[in-house]
């Protein structure tokens, strides 16, 4: 047995241990174990630094999940857009592929938990339909394997499933969307990395919510991965009382960034039944986003972005840099709040010859004009 299947092993994960560890009133435990298992391994448990921080609160049930019956249990319709077991197909090139019904940690605020831990909702016996399903539709380029989380499964289970992918001729990207390297570090070792050189190209998407949760451990996996070939992606979720300090998330992606992880997606709290209590306001997000834009590098700027209720997808958000918008010019403010006009100019034919605006410069660009912080849009301007 490896150490991290030990340390899997070695979980809090039942009501008298929840009970013991967190001081959880019984009658509460065992209805929160009926309504989502827990699951806190040894490392991540480590990470906790005192009750009710931002680790704690990822992962140890709290007694607000038993009153919220106001979310969904399926928010981004999955399951209507599930054509065969396993597969949920919603955007046209891509389909999502879960080959695992469980995870390193369990978080708190999962957007799953109808499935994750129930082998019977997420069955390895099902994977033949939806590889015959990956086979007969040749539009699907990208394949996302998730769960759960595909690195609970042993190395060589998943090299079998990413040869059999690699071996469809229409599938040119796999992506693994695996938690590991934060949750639980150790799965990343030499061998898994060795299988997954084998079948690139392999993009990985991880999920740190917290500066907390880079440590010398999950660095070191991080690095392990970019090593092996796999550019390796971080997908945020904005959550109250964890991460909605934009010099928290500023501290974040930008320690991301030295360990060789882009940051990515910061997502708003998806709609899920027992999660309300991690909702946080739009603008939350929108101020992360200005004290990042201009302040530092656009590699540590994530796209901010709410999965549509519904299955609509992956919306992006930005704060309102565009003041105003005519067929003659656009008007713009930067991160200082300094205002300036960019010249439109005009298509004059089908063949995209690009017609100057008559008070262009002579060499066809628009000279931008700015106007004095603070002072507004002038009617000169608009």
């Amino acid at each position: 047995m490896e150490l991290w299947q030990q340390m899997i092993r070695d979980s809090i994960h039942s009501v008298d241990q929840l009970v013991e560890k967190f001081g959880i009133d019984r009658n509460a435990a065992k209805k929160l174990d009926k309504l989502f298992q827990a699951r806190i391994n040894p490392y991540y448990l480590s990470l906790i630094r005192y009750q009710g921080d931002p680790i704690w609160k990822q992962c140890v049930p709290d007694v607000k999940e038993l009153d919220d019956m106001e979310g969904s249990f399926d928010p981004l319709n999955e399951d209507e857009m599930s054509p065969v077991p396993n597969i949920t197909h919603r955007y046209p090139d891509r389909c999502l592929f879960l080959i695992s019904s469980q995870c390193g940690m369990y978080c708190r605020f999962c957007t799953r938990k109808r499935k994750v831990g129930d082998s019977g909702k997420i069955s390895m016996n099902k994977l033949e339909s939806a590889f015959n399903y990956i086979e007969k539709h040749t539009e699907i380029r990208d394949v996302i394997l998730s769960g759960g989380d595909p690195l609970m499964l042993t190395d060589v289970m998943l090299e079998k499933i990413l040869k059999r992918l690699r071996g469809i001729p229409h599938v040119e990207i796999i992506r693994l969307g695996t938690k590991m390297p934060c949750v639980l570090p150790h799965r990343i070792t030499p061998n898994l990395c060795s299988v997954i050189k084998k079948y690139h190209p392999i993009y990985i998407n991880t999920h740190f919510n917290h500066p907390w949760e880079i440590t010398q451990e999950s660095s070191k996996a991080c690095q392990m991965l970019v090593d092996a070939g796999c550019p390796v992606n971080n997908q945020a979720v904005l959550m109250r009382d964890i991460n909605t300090d934009p010099e928290v998330m500023k501290e974040l992606f930008l320690k991301l960034l030295k360990i060789r992880v882009r940051p990515y997606y910061l997502f708003m709290t998806d709609e899920t039944r027992s999660t309300m209590h991690f909702r946080t306001s739009i603008a939350e997000g929108i101020e992360v986003i200005e004290k990042l834009r201009g302040h530092t590098s656009g590699l540590a700027i994530p796209h901010f972005a709410i999965d549509a209720p519904g299955g609509g997808g992956k919306i992006p958000l930005l704060p309102d840099y565009v003041l105003h918008k005519d067929e003659d010019k656009i008007v713009l403010r930067n991160y200082k709040n300094e205002v300036y006009v960019y010249k439109e100019v005009k298509r004059v034919n089908e063949n995209d010859i690009l017609e100057e605006n008559d008070d262009s410069n002579d060499n066809g660009f628009a000279d931008p004009m700015i106007i004095k912080e603070n002072k507004g849009i002038t009617e000169e301007v608009i």
